[in-house]
């Protein structure tokens, strides 16, 4: 369901309408000083009460960047009472995530983001302060540092193999290959392994507690629409569109099941690779530590995992395969350099990552067309700030349209093809230095888990590259396929990819046991 439905609007409109009058009464008795006039960004006229909400549609990336191209690559909205800029232009991205990046770095405080992490005490939505700054230095020096990510290499191998063997059975007993499902397990199954130390997201454990619907209720609840999040000051509308039930019901779930993860690990703690869970209890027990842990904070980190691990790496791979089956030469290119690299080996090796440059190249291709946060995370400006001329007061929301930005005519050349020999000898990276290119954001609140998240892509896509051809369905045409994205924290496709996977090797094809 899209965040911005005309349904909810017309929702919204209804359950304003009887308090208008007594709003615009009580501002008029209340009285304003007079302020300076603010040269704010150009913007659509916006309407009583509901703002420019109504310019959002269901694809609001889609929509913001319509406005973009009439009113210019700054502009200015009011989004119920929310004062809001969005800026999709690599020049305006450079103010906002370098240029004035500490007067912008906050986060506003959004309703199912203060239900789900503990009162937004993870990383990605935790406002500008000492708090953030502490656990942000302790993601990069030991939760998310290169040293970790590479120690979590078995986890990535286990689920690949897994991955290639669900491929394999899918394609023997249906003929053809749900591709979006396996990859999806193998996103939550490589976080699993990294953050609990087990696959708790393989049979057993997984099915018995309902690991992966709990999930998929927390995605969902975090992308979808809060009214409360354009009208702070209508917190009781939740109340009555069952929102704030939602919400409790899919954290107590999630609350009971992390607490007995961490209950596990605090009675089990003999030599083995330390996961994340391992980390942040080691880091709570520091007295030195810049900041102290509370178990709900532990928990809150733990879930922004999940929040930005699993969805965004399933994504990637889901539009990257999509993408590979429509350009059948881009395929044939990415297989014959894959193959060419791992030869007979039947598994690709970490090692082998470094010689695959355009494999590389799709993925970065893939991250341009489809940046699986299009908007980013929204910021919140802590004190006024001036960009290109126009004003930016303090606590105004500021989002930065990377989905728009990738689609540039002005920085690409055929910016909606699919084209990754754009990347070769290129220098434009994701790493947040190349504000054309930001999938992951950039400046203070840039993705730390990027290394962690790109090497799951990569070792995933090469091992898929080099396992199997790829064909379409009997009867389906690249056209055919449904691109409509389902917009929300990420943005994935709405239909499920199915393809047809021939194995290359022999050993691939022998039947899995039967349950």
């Amino acid at each position: 369901m899209s965040p911005f439905s005309y349904l909810q609007t017309a929702l919204l409109l209804f359950l304003l309408l009887p308090i208008i009058s007594i709003l615009i009464r009580l501002r008029a008795k209340k009285g304003k000083p007079k302020v300076p006039k603010l040269k704010l960004p150009p913007g659509p006229s916006p309407l009583p009460i509901i703002g420019n909400l109504y310019h959002l549609g269901r694809q609001p990336h889609i929509s913001l960047r319509r406005l973009s191209q009439r009113h210019g690559p700054i502009i200015h909205l009011t989004l119920g009472q929310i004062p809001t800029v969005v800026v999709s232009s690599p020049r305006t991205a450079r103010d906002v995530l370098r240029t004035h990046d500490l007067a912008l770095c906050s986060r506003p405080a959004l309703f199912a983001a203060r239900k789900v992490f503990y009162d937004c005490t993870d990383i990605a939505f935790a406002p500008y302060g000492s708090y953030w700054r502490g656990l942000r230095k302790l993601c990069i020096l030991e939760l998310l540092s290169a040293r970790r990510v590479d120690s979590f290499a078995s986890a990535r191998a286990a689920e690949t193999t897994a991955l290639v063997a669900s491929i394999v059975d899918q394609q023997r007993r249906h003929g053809s290959v749900n591709l979006s499902l396996a990859l999806g397990a193998y996103a939550s199954g490589v976080i699993c392994r990294a953050a609990f130390g087990k696959d708790w997201a393989g049979g057993g454990g997984h099915e018995r507690r309902g690991f992966q619907q709990m999930l998929d209720e927390h995605h969902i609840l975090l992308g979808g629409f809060s009214v409360i999040d354009f009208f702070p000051s209508l917190e009781w509308v939740n109340a009555l569109t069952g929102k704030r039930r939602q919400l409790q019901g899919t954290f107590s779930k999630l609350s009971a099941f992390l607490d007995e993860v961490l209950a596990d690990h605090l009675e089990k703690r003999e030599s083995k690779v330390l996961d994340l869970v391992d980390v942040l209890l080691d880091a709570q027990r520091d007295e030195s530590a810049e900041v102290r842990l509370t178990m709900d904070n532990i928990k809150a980190v733990i879930l922004d995992m999940f929040a930005a691990g699993t969805d965004t790496t399933f994504t990637t791979l889901d539009w990257a395969m999509t993408e590979l089956a429509m350009n059948p030469n881009a395929m044939r290119a990415a297989q014959q350099e894959v193959r060419a690299v791992v030869g007979n080996r039947t598994s690709v090796a970490e090692s082998d990552l470094a010689q695959l440059p355009y494999m590389k190249a799709v993925i970065k291709e893939t991250f341009r067309l489809h940046p699986p946060a299009p908007l980013l995370l929204p910021r919140e400006s802590m004190e006024a700030v001036t960009i290109e001329g126009y004003d930016i007061p303090a606590k105004t929301r500021i989002f930065v349209n990377a989905w728009a930005i990738g689609r540039d005519p002005k920085s690409w050349e055929e910016a909606e093809a699919f084209v990754p020999e754009r990347f070769l000898g290129s220098e434009v990276d994701y790493k947040g230095q190349n504000f054309e290119l930001l999938p992951f954001g950039a400046g203070r609140r840039g993705c730390p888990g990027l290394a962690f998240g790109v090497v799951g892509v990569e070792i995933a896509l090469a091992q898929m590259l080099h396992s199997f051809d790829w064909e379409l369905p009997p009867g389906t045409r690249a056209e055919d396929l449904d691109l409509k994205e389902d917009f929300g924290l990420t943005m994935h496709r709405a239909q499920n990819l199915v393809l047809v996977a021939r194995p290359l090797f022999v050993s691939e094809v022998q039947p899995m046991d039967e349950e």
